[in-house]
């Protein structure tokens, strides 16, 4: 990294992602030993296990309707390419193999299902955004 003057990195595939960072102890020579720390940089690793896209509303809401939650951090499509309709709008009624939308993460278009049956109620998140880890997309009232 200090060779060729990088300074963070971050890489994510599937359901694996690494981040370095360089500097953080001030950027200076290096101790001795081989621990990362000390070195300077910082290495984060999500885990292995994603949890389900669906989940319930936090006790706040007051509606029984569930959110598609992105299981990625990327940039949401709502539709195939910009020429064609989107994947699902207020009203559609969806199945668990229903396609809501695109998430692209790293130049990877990765198609995300419904995973619940039900009506979409509400779009979350507006076409060509960025979504994060977790975000609710859209809300769908079970059927």
């Amino acid at each position: 990294m200090k060779k060729n003057s990088i300074s963070e990195f971050e890489m994510e595939k599937q359901d694996f992602k690494i981040k370095l960072k360089r500097g953080l102890n001030g950027g200076g020579p290096a101790n001795q030993n081989d621990d990362p720390q000390s070195m300077g940089y910082a290495v984060q690793m999500a885990p292995q296990s994603i949890p389900l896209a669906i989940s319930a509303p936090s006790p706040v809401a007051t509606s029984s309707d569930l959110e598609i939650r992105s299981p990625m951090i990327g940039t949401l499509y709502r539709a195939p390419s910009p020429e064609a309709a989107s994947y699902v709008e207020i009203g559609t009624e969806v199945n668990p193999d229903t396609v809501v939308c695109i998430i692209e993460a790293m130049k990877v278009m990765n198609e995300i299902k419904a995973e619940a049956k039900g009506i979409i109620t509400q779009v979350v998140v507006e076409n060509a955004k960025p979504v994060e880890f977790g975000q609710p997309m859209f809300k769908l009232r079970p059927t």
